[in-house]
């Protein structure tokens, strides 16, 4: 079969899910046609994800979220109205999305957690199928148990995760645990995505601090930790706009640009791990057996870092005061069962590729006719 990956470029966890899925495409025989990768000026593609990548690369303007002031947590008021200035470049990214989905020849469109993939099934209605891979979905499974946060934002996180959806066949929600699927929204859980490179990793238990935060502003809070307790070893990654090499603040403190076999390396021997609780670098994290501290910079990472508590991974924290991670680290023990859920790729190959059976197509096709409805009055009411 012929794959079209549409993938979300804010962070690095979408990228790397999609080169692992490329990865076990392709070992199955299937073939990748193109990728479409959106972007933004806050944000650069990291190089690791253009050296792997065997397909060609297309890429496009895309929605963002904005950090605050101090680039710690995303400002979400200041985000949307950035995003609405920008609507006619959207306009054009829908355009060439479609273009590009009728010219490619894919069989399937793979969306990673991308609206304008969602607007494009809105607007354009191309025939071909889409379905959607990410935790997010869970966000909508009947089970999924959410944290106390405001509802405000819970709620504009269910649309946002429900408009990257229009038009898909199914939405495969990556989990850190087994659940049943939700099959009356056509939510199938499956196993996390990780790179062969972090199964593959030789653990150790080092003595120092691991960590990566997607808002390189939370580097202010690690380093007033660090001038309290400067005997702590800290190796941080961070997305630092025109970083390209490591920042030494002194002889046991460090910041490091983006890249994904000294990452990867880092985490195999450290004595734990703190993060901004993206989902992909949890996974890491658990399949390693390390403890870990989560800092949620948005609602999203908020809902993730929950669910990660839940399945014993670490703990939750407002900012990166270090000692609770090490408290935390002195009672930790791994979740083994993690390792064999996550090596369970089989089960997500499979929900990919298969075809439904005739009365839950026609099912699928109904709901997708109806949100199409829904979202276009909505739209009418608008304009």
């Amino acid at each position: 079969m012929k794959f079209l990956f549409i993938v979300q470029g804010e962070g690095r966890g979408h990228l790397t899910q999609a080169l692992t899925l490329e990865e076990h495409l392709r070992k199955e025989g299937h073939e990748i046609v193109e990728v479409l990768v959106g972007k933004s000026r806050t944000r650069e593609l990291p190089e690791f994800f253009r050296r792997k990548l065997k397909a060609p690369l297309y890429r496009f303007e895309s929605p963002n979220f904005l950090p605050t002031p101090a680039n710690q947590r995303n400002n979400l008021a200041y985000s949307t109205i950035y995003n609405i200035m920008r609507f006619p470049a959207f306009i054009r990214s829908i355009a060439f999305i479609n273009s590009h989905i009728k010219s490619s020849g894919a069989d399937i469109v793979v969306n990673f957690y991308e609206l304008l993939t969602g607007m494009t099934y809105l607007f354009c209605q191309p025939k071909t199928t889409q379905v959607c891979i990410g935790h997010q979905y869970l966000f909508l499974h009947k089970d999924f148990q959410f944290p106390r946060v405001r509802k405000f934002e819970l709620a504009l996180l269910k649309i946002f995760t429900r408009l990257t959806a229009i038009g898909a066949n199914r939405m495969l929600a990556l989990s850190f645990r087994r659940m049943p699927d939700d099959k009356r929204q056509h939510i199938f859980v499956v196993p996390p995505l990780l790179r062969k490179e972090a199964l593959n990793q030789t653990v150790s238990a080092g003595d120092y601090v691991h960590g990566y935060m997607v808002n390189s502003g939370f580097s202010t809070q690690v380093m007033a930790w660090h001038k309290k307790r400067p005997e702590i070893p800290l190796r941080f990654f961070w997305d630092r706009k025109n970083e390209k090499s490591v920042k030494h603040v002194d002889a046991t403190l460090s910041f490091h640009p983006l890249d994904d076999h000294a990452f990867l390396k880092e985490m195999s021997g450290c004595h734990a791990y703190a993060s901004t609780a993206g989902f992909e670098s949890i996974c890491e994290a658990m399949y390693m057996g390390k403890p870990i501290l989560m800092v949620p910079a948005h609602i999203e990472q908020e809902c993730n870092a929950h669910d990660a508590m839940l399945s014993g991974a670490g703990i939750v924290s407002q900012d990166f005061t270090l000692d609770r991670l090490l408290e935390f680290s002195e009672t930790f023990r791994p979740d083994t069962k993690f390792i064999f859920w996550a090596n369970d790729t089989e089960t997500l190959l499979e929900q990919l590729v298969r075809q439904p059976e005739a009365e839950e197509y026609n099912i699928v096709i109904e709901k997708i006719y109806q949100t199409i409805k829904k979202y276009r009055l909505a739209f009418n009411k608008l304009s």
